[in-house]
């Protein structure tokens, strides 16, 4: 391998390895699939009391909007905004921290004509499978996605870039014979 290659390539992987540890943690942030047509998609499907649901739907067209009910679970009604990804209308209300556990029905009604949509939303005691649900941070050291400031993250990433330019200076003088 050339000297300008393992240089490349030792600056390339410290570069990347900054970046790694830089990048933010969506930590508890729920992953939405695109809405099936016709349908009213709840996320999460299983709720604590007190918990933020999202609903999303495509039945109400490219700018349709919509307004929801919840007032099965005695949350009332919300809105559902038009989105750009793919035609969804996407919502949000809140578990009444009351709610007693069970499956309730959502309902949302299209601005534009006279569709609607359910799903349901199941309100338990305990998390999925039994276990109650995390919160907070995890205490793993310095670093993290929540835990640690601004002057924490500064100092981690200038010391990775006092390792990188360590590691180069290192591999150009090793390119150069200097007796390293």
């Amino acid at each position: 391998m050339g000297r300008t290659a393992r240089l490349l390539t030792g600056t390339a992987l410290a570069v990347a390895a900054a970046g790694l540890g830089t990048a933010p943690a969506h930590a508890g942030v729920a992953q939405l699939r695109p809405a099936q047509v016709g349908s009213l998609q709840v996320y999460p499907s299983t709720a604590l009391p007190g918990s933020q649901v999202t609903v999303n739907t495509a039945a109400c067209g490219e700018k349709g909007a919509a307004i929801g009910d919840a007032g099965a679970i005695g949350a009332g009604t919300f809105a559902l905004a038009p989105t750009t990804h793919e035609g969804e209308a996407i919502g949000r209300f809140q578990v009444p921290t009351g709610a007693q556990p069970g499956t309730y029905e959502i309902v949302a009604r299209c601005a534009e004509g006279d569709r609607q949509v359910r799903g349901d939303l199941m309100v338990t005691m305990a998390g999925a499978h039994g276990q109650v649900q995390p919160h907070g941070s995890v205490k793993t050291g310095v670093g993290g996605a929540f835990g640690p400031g601004p002057t924490q993250t500064t100092a981690g990433v200038a010391a990775l870039a006092v390792a990188a330019a360590g590691g180069t200076w290192l591999l150009h003088r090793r390119a150069r014979g200097d007796g390293i």
